[in-house]
């Protein structure tokens, strides 16, 4: 079984390396899950993808919910969803600082 704390930092790094739109997020999530860690096997990825896709809205964030949930439940679901989702919240967070702050200056 895999660690709590192993799995954070599993999936953090996943959330810094995924930028790109959800192909290129669901590629980085097979290299580190499947082939690096194999947490996951392959049919079990594939299945949950093709599961994942049928659902409306997200598709790459439900899957590593999902992904997350079937390694530790419920915790590990909010854990691996909220991670995947918080580069792109700092980032927008951050812009929208900046802009706030200098929304006066012409050049902006």
């Amino acid at each position: 079984m895999v660690s709590q704390a192993d799995a954070f930092r599993t999936w953090a790094r996943v959330a810094a390396l995924s930028f790109g739109g959800p192909a290129g997020q669901m590629a980085v999530m097979h290299r580190i899950i499947v082939d690096e860690k194999r947490w996951v096997s392959e049919e079990r990825f594939l299945h949950a993808l093709n599961y994942c896709m049928l659902l409306p809205g997200p598709e790459a964030q439900q899957l590593a919910t999902y992904i997350g949930w079937l390694m530790h439940r419920t915790r590990g679901g909010l854990v691996a969803g909220g991670l995947f989702i918080l580069p792109g919240f700092l980032s927008i967070l951050a812009l929208s600082i900046l802009y706030a702050e200098f929304q006066d200056v012409t050049v902006v």
